[in-house]
């Protein structure tokens, strides 16, 4: 069966090359949804994988309610500064040129006045961040790919399960199917006696009744009693939802489908039903049903 759940949960570790203790935690977990929502959480500083990854994830991920958290462990080090030149550079100027003004008054500015400045000294996690950002961010979005190939097979695990629950439940369908025909068949008889009796009642009751008159009645009570369209279309549906589960691809909306169609008939079933155990097997194929439709709520 190539049959995928919506329900999952993967996690993978990576570290970038050339940057020491960086290393960062993706995990990403998926739950049934009637579309693909895909909400993600990257630390500050990553934010340029944002839509690389939501397509990444849109690729592999076609339903379903997804949860992706990038997590980054840096280690700790003393802070590095660099020198905002272009600032300290205007900065020099402006004084130069209010001392100038001043007739010489004031003092000459001093360095560590400058660098006291606000803006000046700038204070960076890592020197080197430039340099590693493309590799690192290139290291990150791979770990994102290992994080969804171990995702999907834990889906494709757990839909092969569902499959196998579904299939039983497609077995159980048919089965009451196959004694639903069974019981069908003995209707027009059973039917045919009540009818008779109800008819010499009436007869009974109204002698000027005309006879083309029930015989009318009884055909009509007789075709709206037939259920062998219905039971021919539910044996349609059960062919229709194994060759779905056989198929590769999404699946779970057109299962969907055919589970209410499945319950459309089985209500049919029931309400045209002339005979007391003809209904309970519509009553128990209905329960079946509903049980189908809820595994197919979490099938991609």
């Amino acid at each position: 069966m190539n049959t995928l759940s919506m329900t999952g949960f993967a996690r993978a570790v990576g570290a970038a090359p050339g940057e020491g203790a960086v290393s960062w935690v993706w995990e990403v977990r998926s739950v049934n949804g009637k579309g693909l929502d895909v909400r993600l959480k990257v630390p500050g500083g990553f934010e340029a994988i944002e839509v690389p990854a939501r397509q990444a994830i849109g690729r592999r991920i076609k339903r379903g309610n997804v949860n992706a958290v990038l997590t980054v462990h840096r280690p700790e080090r003393p802070p590095t500064y660099r020198i905002n030149e272009p600032l300290l550079t205007q900065l020099v100027a402006a004084a130069g040129h209010a001392r100038a003004l001043s007739g010489s008054g004031l003092a000459p500015a001093r360095v560590d006045g400058l660098l006291a400045m606000k803006g000046v000294l700038e204070a960076i996690d890592d020197p080197d961040a430039d340099t590693h950002r493309q590799a690192r961010e290139s290291a990150v979005l791979g770990t994102l790919g290992e994080t969804l190939n171990r995702l999907e097979a834990a889906r494709r695990e757990e839909g092969a399960r569902l499959a196998e629950t579904m299939t039983g439940q497609l077995d159980l369908i048919a089965d009451l199917t196959a004694r639903a025909e069974a019981l069908a068949a003995t209707q027009p008889a059973a039917l045919k006696a009540r009818l008779a009796k109800q008819v010499a009642e009436l007869l009974e009751a109204s002698p000027a009744l005309s006879e083309e008159r029930l015989a009318q009645e009884a055909a009509l009570l007789a075709t709206r009693a037939d259920v062998r369209e219905e039971l021919d279309r539910l044996k349609a549906h059960i062919a229709q939802a194994r060759d779905l589960l056989a198929d590769e691809g999404p699946k779970g909306r057109r299962l969907d489908f055919l589970c209410q169609e499945f319950n459309r008939e089985a209500n049919t079933l029931c309400s045209k039903s002339a005979d007391v155990a003809l209904t309970r097997l519509g009553m128990d194929m209905k329960a079946t049903i509903d049980q189908l439709r809820e595994q197919v709520q979490n099938v991609e």
